[in-house]
């Protein structure tokens, strides 16, 4: 059995990369060192004040500690992970890029006073649930040891569960609206005899290579064999 350190480290990139950001965001919160006040998505602040910042920082404040927190962490664990380790093995940009994608709808989305929220962590998370569900339509997959489902009706269950405790459903059902678009780009359009309009960028690329996140097959970026970074995964040179 696998010491925590162990499984930490075994944790693909991206995946691990935004979990301990969130982990360490909350944290920071706790501690008092950081009033969400600063990091909060306020569209006035970012074109008034130029706080540029809020575009990305309201991304990683999931909540304090609670057991919502800890639900939102473990979906992160489990199906970002299964997703990177699984549909997006040895596609680490590719997943960076649905990432990337799915936050910078989601600010779209967030023009719209009605869909406006503060923290866009939540939808981030929720769009990573959709995702899998998708791929992993067939799992079984437990509900707290009451009932089993399949991985296609997980997003729907979780959000009618939502609607029994009294949580607010507006960021989960921007996280499947953002999962469901990226799905049929880059999915159901190209399957339909569409194009695949959202291939992972240049950029997106040589952000993996210079980093060294995991491995991307047909890079068509060379990964610089000295570069160091803190969530380094294994990196091979892929035939090009």
């Amino acid at each position: 059995m696998s010491s925590p350190a162990e499984y930490y480290n075994s944790l693909p990139p991206v995946s691990k990369a935004y979990g301990t950001i969130c982990f360490l965001t909350t944290t920071a919160f706790q501690l008092g060192l950081i009033n969400p006040l600063y990091i909060y998505l306020d569209y006035d602040l970012v074109v008034k004040q130029l706080q540029i910042w809020r575009l990305v920082t309201n991304f990683f404040f999931l909540g304090p500690f609670s057991i919502n927190f800890a639900i939102r962490l473990l979906l992160i664990a489990r199906y970002g992970v299964q997703l990177e380790r699984g549909p997006f093995d040895k596609r680490t940009a590719d997943f960076l890029w649905m990432m990337i994608f799915a936050a910078l709808s989601l600010l779209v989305f967030s023009f719209v006073p009605a869909l406006r929220s503060p923290f866009l962590g939540i939808s981030l998370v929720f769009m990573l649930v959709y995702i899998w569900a998708r791929e992993y339509p067939n799992a079984q997959v437990n509900i707290s040891g009451l009932f089993t489902l399949k991985g296609f009706y997980l997003p729907w269950v979780m959000l009618g569960l939502n609607v029994i405790f009294g949580s607010q459903l507006l960021p989960d059902l921007m996280g499947i609206v953002v999962g469901h678009l990226y799905y049929f780009l880059t999915e159901l359009h190209p399957r339909a005899g569409g194009r695949n309009i959202l291939k992972t960028p240049l950029w997106v690329h040589k952000i993996v290579a210079r980093w060294n996140l995991g491995v991307q097959a047909n890079n068509p970026v060379q990964a610089e064999p000295t570069a160091g970074t803190a969530f380094r995964g294994r990196s091979y040179r892929i035939g090009r």
